[in-house]
């Protein structure tokens, strides 16, 4: 019984390194692309403004300044085109790493729950195999539609094809949504196998759950604002996730603490 809730203890550790909350600072990575259009663009103005401020004193001179600020700008523009395309990778390969890597501990998580529950229902004597059973059928389905997805693959894809990246938001959208309604399903199981046991539990509701979001609406929008939406959306997909994170460090403490309390 005790490794059994040391193994749930573990796993509640876990989240540590592998629910990782990401800072809306990464919204820059999907500005970027405007500051460099805007540099480009007063690099061309400064440009005109130069020659015409040297003609026709001195037409070099003004030739050269123009040839100047426009050198410095596609300089610093191809310089922040390659650190457009990096932050790209590393922002996309960490928000589907982070997908894969709390679908796993989310997993055994359950797992043990489970087992702990199955092991307070045989010391008691309890009959619980009809809800546990519901709980472990839940566990089933996760596994078949939490599989997981390549990271560093759809990060290259994304970064060349439009396509991929629109693909890889659909499934970071749907795949949380799916998830978070099959887990509360799961704490529903589980609360109603505790009450059997005469373990008693108030777990919090969630008070922002995620929403079933629209794809096509979302793909929709960021077209006819020729991207500008796509700020927002970036900013779902960010904050969806830690707002289920946070929900996950309420409840598997309380769950934690009612099970040593029963053992």
């Amino acid at each position: 019984m005790s490794s059994t809730v040391e193994d749930i203890r573990k796993d509640i550790r876990l989240r540590a390194e592998m629910d990782s909350m990401m800072s809306n600072v990464w919204l820059i990575v999907y500005v970027l692309p405007v500051i460099i259009a805007g540099i480009l663009v007063t690099a061309v103005v400064l440009s005109v403004i130069a020659a015409m401020a040297t003609f026709p004193y001195d037409p070099y001179a003004g030739d050269a300044l123009a040839f100047g600020f426009i050198a410095g700008g596609i300089a610093l523009v191809a310089l922040l085109l390659v650190l457009s395309f990096v932050l790209s990778l590393i922002l996309t390969y960490k928000l589907i790493q982070r997908r894969n890597t709390h679908f796993k501990r989310q997993a055994f998580l359950l797992e043990d729950l489970l087992k702990a529950a199955k092991a307070i229902a045989a010391k008691k004597g309890v009959d619980a195999e009809t809800v546990i059973s519901s709980g472990e059928r839940t566990i089933r389905d996760a596994k078949a539609e939490e599989t997981e997805k390549g990271a560093f693959l759809w990060a290259i894809l994304s970064a060349i094809i439009p396509l991929a990246s629109w693909y890889v938001n659909y499934f970071l959208m749907k795949d949380f949504y799916k998830h978070e309604r099959r887990e509360d399903g799961f704490w529903e199981d589980l609360g109603r196998i505790l009450d059997k046991l005469g373990i008693t539990i108030s777990m919090e509701r969630r008070i922002e759950p995620i929403p079933d979001r629209s794809f096509v609406l979302y793909l929709i929008l960021t077209i006819i604002t020729l991207g500008l939406f796509g700020i927002y959306w970036l900013y779902v997909l960010l904050k969806d996730p830690n707002e289920h994170f946070k929900y996950h460090i309420k409840v598997e403490d309380q769950l934690l603490g009612s099970l040593e309390s029963a053992i």
